[in-house]
């Protein structure tokens, strides 16, 4: 069916306000307005798919879009910020399953298509089904509905040989076009267990990877399967989501300096790690202690982990990050790719508490600092400051990028336990005679600093 000229004009306007508002997301000082503007986009592109001539089931499709609209809009209200990670996880997962239900009605419907379509409708089918369980497998163990990673036996070559008989499935589907209803069953099955096999094993350490690969796998399975209906949108929109994710996955695993298939195969499933034994002892501190030091520093810097976010402490870090520097200290944030639970984590949280974005800096741009700062503050952050990085070749970290906060004249950690994270790895940084511990929740302690400081003036 060729579509009307009106139609297609308004599919490639919300095509280009999505790569607007894409591009307007690549920086926090224009990534509302960029969601804006691909909000839009999107808006256009559903207004014109209604107007198509002689489309049906339009009372569904408006009945589908309520029930979704209302449940987005209100999980979006009551959304805590530190959950932000399982949110962001379950709606790429939602957008991995829409993918393989438009690829799966195509099959049912059995309606002629060359063999390149229907390749890239399988294509399509394929990655939106991992990407689908995977997502929810990420969402539960960001939840803490799954407690632990779970690995079965030979899990690798599990997941080779599901693998395998996923495209081989999907192979026997295109020569067969058009497909019978238990061949089309049987790949969707077996994808569907692909992606939960292949994702179970994963651990903490690894889920921000994790949950940008699955972004890029949405947007590659929405832009094939844009190409199957013929709508520019969707092709446009979804090819530039998985570019974009793709790129952005890279940067995550160069980051942990882990490549991807190691993820994928060997993750970090925070058991026992190996490594070389660490000497010395953990030194404890009082916050009155904590607090004299930063009051009378020059210069400190704040590293964010992701035991910031559970105590949701952001707030009472930037009231005391205020006093600093109304006593004239200079203070910094710096944050680790890979801080928290997903990209990104810890630039909202602070955004959300107010920090402006030009205290806030990557590792790149900071690590060269800390030689120079009086105090290095770290906040529910472990395996981004460990040292045993740089040094232990035996470590299952050695090689990643890490801040540097062990270079500055002190530092203070604020952590709830002596437990390691979730690497499993041992901090050596906590043991070395620059450091000192602040046992407690981020929040409560921020706050007995807090109260130190207004009482030192």
């Amino acid at each position: 069916m060729t579509m009307p000229l009106y139609v297609q004009g308004a599919w490639f306007a919300g095509a280009l306000l999505f790569i607007f508002g894409l591009k307007g997301m690549s920086s926090p000082a224009s990534a509302r307005r960029g969601i804006v503007i691909a909000g839009y986009g999107m808006l256009i592109a559903i207004a014109a798919t209604f107007l198509i001539p002689g489309l049906q089931n339009l009372g569904l499709m408006a009945l589908a879009l309520i029930i979704g609209g209302a449940a987005a809009w209100i999980s979006g209200q009551k959304v805590k910020m530190t959950d932000m990670p399982q949110m962001v996880a379950i709606y790429n997962g939602m957008g991995g399953g829409a993918a393989a239900a438009i690829a799966a009605v195509e099959f049912a419907k059995g309606d002629a298509h060359g063999v390149a379509t229907t390749v890239l409708a399988v294509v399509g089918a394929l990655i939106g089904a991992v990407s689908f369980t995977g997502s929810c497998v990420a969402w539960a163990k960001l939840q803490g509905v799954l407690k632990k990673a779970y690995r079965l036996p030979a899990q690798n070559a599990v997941n080779v040989i599901l693998a395998l008989v996923s495209i081989g499935l999907g192979a026997a589907m295109v020569v067969l076009a058009p497909a019978r209803p238990e061949l089309i069953y049987g790949f969707f099955i077996v994808a569907l267990v692909l992606g939960l096999i292949v994702t179970l094993p994963i651990g903490g350490a690894d889920m921000p990877v994790v949950i940008s690969l699955f972004n890029a796998f949405t947007g590659l399975a929405v832009g094939f399967e844009g190409y199957v209906l013929g709508n520019p949108a969707l092709i446009i929109a979804g090819i530039v989501v998985g570019a974009a994710g793709t790129l952005l996955t890279q940067l995550m695993a160069k980051a942990m300096n882990r490549p991807i298939s190691n993820i994928l195969f060997t993750p970090m499933t925070g058991g026992a790690a190996s490594g070389e034994a660490i000497s010395g002892t953990m030194k404890e501190v009082g916050a009155i202690d904590a607090a004299a030091m930063m009051r009378y520093a020059s210069k400190v810097i704040i590293i964010p982990g992701y035991g910031m976010a559970v105590a949701h402490a952001q707030h009472k870090v930037w009231e005391m990050t205020s006093i600093l520097e109304e006593a004239g200290v200079e203070v910094k944030f710096a944050i680790h790719p890979v801080a928290g639970r997903m990209p990104g984590h810890m630039n909202v949280l602070l955004a959300e508490a107010g920090v402006p974005y030009d205290k806030i800096f990557d590792l790149e741009e900071i690590n060269g600092e800390f030689a120079q700062a009086d105090v290095a503050l770290v906040i529910g952050a472990n395996d981004v400051v460990n040292p045993t990085a740089r040094t232990d070749k035996s470590s299952p970290i050695y090689g990643m990028p890490i801040l540097n906060a062990d270079m500055a004249q002190s530092v203070i950690v604020i952590k709830r336990g002596k437990g390691t994270g979730y690497s499993g790895v041992e901090n050596a940084l906590f043991y070395t005679d620059n450091c000192r511990m602040l046992y407690g929740d981020a929040q409560p302690m921020a706050g007995e600093i807090i109260q130190h400081l207004k009482a030192m003036g």
